[in-house]
């Protein structure tokens, strides 16, 4: 599905920390922000959903509510925490949701594999913990990827109801990993053409019937914005809205997302309805 597979190319595309110079700005912000939200805010931190050190989620609630929304960071599948993203909790929990945010191996400790299956293992142990009625599942970059890849898990392996799922929401993801093959990263993924197979999404149907919110930046990369299109056509009977927004990168998407009257908050706040 790729356009054009010339390593250059793929270098210049995916390198989303060389395409917004000031994205160590946005990281700082992050950890200063979620720093002081996790000593104001009341939640239950580091709840164990496996035996690793990083099978790790941080529970942020919300008096009352039956909704949550879960998040998975992103990082490439390589770095990155949920501590990162606690600042995200703040707003979605005054407005009456709760938040879990979760974490997960990372390559090349691990493959990208066994990341989705981590993915699985946290929405098990989140779904058969709490009695949430509506739960709208989300992700930036390689939480975006996640995300959708929680949504094509074959059903035998999720245990939970999956109608409680209310939506998703994959935030500058990823579904179709030929062009990673060829990325600098891939000292680290080990991707091959079996597992470009295995992990592409495109070509698969969602087994969670829940409608979809799929969002991009329109100031991120030209592949980056493909590949949000992409699932969305593939995925069209359920994606409620593909999203390519004006002005946003990479980075500052993320806060778009927690923000009152942006689109992409907006639309994530309908999936509760």
């Amino acid at each position: 599905m790729s356009p054009q597979l010339d390593p250059a190319f793929v270098e210049r595309e995916y390198n989303n920390r060389a395409l917004v110079p000031d994205h160590a700005d946005y990281f700082a912000r992050w950890l200063r922000d979620s720093e002081f939200v996790r000593s104001t805010l009341p939640g239950e931190l580091d709840l164990a959903y496996g035996p690793d050190l990083r099978h790790r989620i941080d529970y942020f609630p919300a008096a009352g509510a039956r909704s949550t929304l879960v998040f998975i960071h992103g990082g490439y599948w390589r770095t990155l925490d949920k501590s990162m993203f606690s600042w995200l909790a703040a707003a979605w929990v005054a407005a009456g949701v709760n938040v879990a945010m979760v974490n997960y191996r990372l390559s090349p400790a691990v493959r990208i594999d066994d990341i989705v299956d981590d993915t699985v293992a946290a929405m098990n142990w989140l779904m058969q913990r709490y009695d949430w009625e509506q739960v709208v599942v989300s992700g930036h970059s390689a939480g975006g990827h996640l995300t959708a890849a929680l949504f094509a898990t074959p059903t035998a392996r999720l245990r939970f109801d999956t109608a409680r799922i209310a939506g998703g929401v994959p935030i500058s993801g990823l579904c179709d990993f030929a062009p990673l093959k060829l990325f600098s990263f891939n000292a680290d993924f080990r991707l091959d053409d079996a597992a470009v197979a295995r992990l592409d999404l495109y070509d698969k149907a969602p087994t969670i019937a829940a409608p979809l919110v799929v969002a991009a930046g329109a100031a991120e990369s030209s592949e980056f914005q493909r590949q949000s299109s992409l699932l969305a056509k593939a995925w069209a009977p359920q994606v409620r809205s593909l999203l390519l927004l004006p002005g946003l990168n990479h980075f500052n998407i993320v806060d778009a997302f927690a923000e009152r009257g942006q689109p992409l908050y907006e639309a994530t706040r309908s999936l509760f309805e």
